[in-house]
This record gives structure tokens, C-alpha cells and sequence, in this order.
């Protein structure tokens, strides 16, 4: 009998930021991603992830929007969407 192997194993020591990032509140995701928006699109393209990270939380800082916890929440929420940002900063190019 064939077993069947393409089940993927969990991992023992699973990463908590997944956690993390499922709490962000959805006033402070949309607070996010309209500070995405509104930065230029050749700082979300040409900033490495570390300096578009910290560039967009400085945003949500001095729009005090976020207190240090929060930060830390938003900033791997950003850190796992860098991704998304940035090709949607490529779709302002076209």
C-alpha cells in the first residue's frame, strides 16, 4: 500500500509572529495601509525591507497612532506584506 507523504509536517517550535500580526486592529491595518498609499513610490521601492519598515512606522509614530506594543505588532505585520507593498508600488509605475 502507498502511504501518503505530501502531508506537511508542523513545525515544533512554531513562530509566534503569526500571532502577532493576527492582532492588528483593523483601524490601525487600514491606518497602515493608507500610509502605504501615500508614500512615494520610490521609497517603497527602492528602501531596503529594514528602511521601508521603519520609514512607514516613523509615519505611524508621529501620527501617534501606535504605542510601543503596537508597534512591534505593526512592524511584523509589515515585515510579512513587504512583498505585496512593493508590487503594489510597481503597479503605480504601469
Amino acid at each position: 500500500m502507498l502511504e501518503n507523504k505530501t502531508k506537511a509536517a508542523l513545525p515544533k517550535n512554531r513562530d509566534t509572529s503569526a500571532t502577532r500580526v493576527s492582532s492588528l486592529n483593523s483601524s490601525l491595518m487600514r491606518h497602515l495601509w493608507s500610509i502605504v498609499e501615500e508614500t512615494q513610490t520610490n521609497i517603497l521601492l527602492s528602501f531596503s525591507d529594514t528602511e521601508l519598515v521603519h520609514q512607514l512606522l516613523e509615519q505611524l509614530e508621529f501620527r501617534g497612532l501606535v504605542d510601543t506594543e503596537e508597534s512591534n505588532i505593526a512592524s511584523a505585520y509589515l515585515y510579512s506584506r513587504l512583498l505585496l507593498i512593493r508590487d503594489l508600488a510597481k503597479a503605480r509605475l504601469a
